[in-house]
Formats: structure tokens, sequence, C-alpha cells
């Protein structure tokens, strides 16, 4: 699929405003780093925002999960702040979690990704920043 069917504004929408518990995969601890500004934005915003980092006991003052699949409790919107080789299998736990949308932030393309999420019936954005299109 192009790049623009996974960028649609209606769908973008529905993600926004009918989702409101985001895990962040890559989520730093790092004030400076692009992750931690969303995750504060989000937050401050009303969304429940879930660190997902092995690296990290917390961010943002919540627990920090090392993997989706150590998360307690379901998440709606699996946002993803790593490289596009690790989307896939980034998808296919999203898929095994429940999560009802995969979204990529700008530069992270997996056309295989998105496939894989696609098929396990999630709602994909990809090479979007979900705090523009808040924002927006």
């Amino acid at each position: 699929m192009s790049l623009a069917a996974y960028q649609d504004a209606g769908e973008i929408l529905r993600v926004l405003h009918g989702m409101r518990t985001v895990a962040i995969v890559g989520l730093s601890p790092n004030e400076l780093r692009a992750s931690n500004f969303v995750g504060f934005y989000l937050r401050r915003h009303g969304y429940r925002v879930v660190p997902v980092n092995p690296n990290a006991a917390t961010v943002l003052g919540e627990a920090s999960y090392p993997t989706l699949r150590d998360v307690p409790f379901p998440v709606d919107v699996v946002d993803v702040f790593r490289a596009p080789d690790a989307v896939p299998a980034l998808a296919e736990e999203a898929v095994a979690v429940g999560a009802k949308a995969l979204w990529l932030q700008f530069g992270v393309i997996s056309d295989e990704g998105a496939e894989l999420a696609r098929a396990g019936g999630l709602a994909v954005v990809m090479d979007r920043c979900l705090k523009v299109e808040h924002a927006r």
C-alpha cells in the first residue's frame, strides 16, 4: 500500500478522539527526546500514557514496562518511537495484546509492520506525529 493509505485524516481523527490509553514504545526519560515531549503533551491533554522501555523503571512518573506484553492492562494505541526494523515484531505484539491502533511516528516507515497490524484488525497511522496531529 502507499504511504498515503496510512495517513487518512478520518482514521487519524478516530484514533485521536476514540482512544485514550497510549503505550509509547521507546518513551525516553530524557526530556530532550521527542518521545518524552510527545508523552508529556499527551498526558497534559488527558491521555493515559504508558511507557514501554526496558531501560527505564519510570518515565514521566509512570511505571515503565519492558515490552507491550508486560503491560498489565489494555492499551488502545501503540505509538512507536523505534527503528523501522523493529516494527514488524511490535505490530505482532500489538495485535497479541489487543491494541486497537498502531501509530508509527515521523520517519518510522514499515510496510510489513503496517500490513501485519492491519491484518490483525488494528487501525494504522504511519509517518505522522501523534502530538502534531492532535494539535492540528
